[in-house]
């Protein structure tokens, strides 16, 4: 992975075997970002996508593998009041199996980079944006 800070914005390439969302959040961490959104696109060669179930409160997750090409992602970072860094990500992928060619998105656990995956991610100006726990859905929200 290489990343380049041109303005405000940070330019990332990932490489072959490259954790995408790790990535970011560990470009985060060194870079001192408590809140961010970002986008991209790539190459990858497995994903974890998640689907949020109301009624059991939790995410079931499904994995897929093979030449996954990674049509949109997006998501923010945020900080709660702990100091700590949340994600939330939502990717969109199309392959193509015997079957024909085929689409998944969800909420994005985690994606391995195949061949690259291009990253615009952009930290908040001005300020932040904190996290919130809420307990009805038992999952974070945006605090201002």
């Amino acid at each position: 992975m290489e990343y380049k800070k041109i303005g405000e914005t940070y330019y990332i390439r990932m490489d072959r075997g490259d954790k995408v969302v790790s990535g970011i959040m560990e470009i985060c961490r060194s870079e001192g970002i408590k809140s961010a959104v970002f986008s991209g696109i790539g190459g990858c060669s497995s994903a974890q996508i998640q689907t949020f179930v109301p009624e059991k409160g939790e995410f079931e997750t499904e994995e897929v593998q093979g030449m996954l090409e990674l049509v949109s992602l997006m998501g923010n970072v945020v900080t709660d009041g702990d100091g700590i860094l949340h994600y939330h990500t939502h990717a969109m992928f199309s392959y193509k199996d015997n079957t024909g060619h085929h689409s998944i998105g969800g909420h994005l656990k985690e994606t391995t980079v195949l061949y690259t995956a291009e990253i615009e991610l952009r930290p908040t100006v001005g300020g932040h944006i904190g996290r919130q726990y809420n307990e009805e859905t038992g999952t974070g929200f945006w605090k201002f």
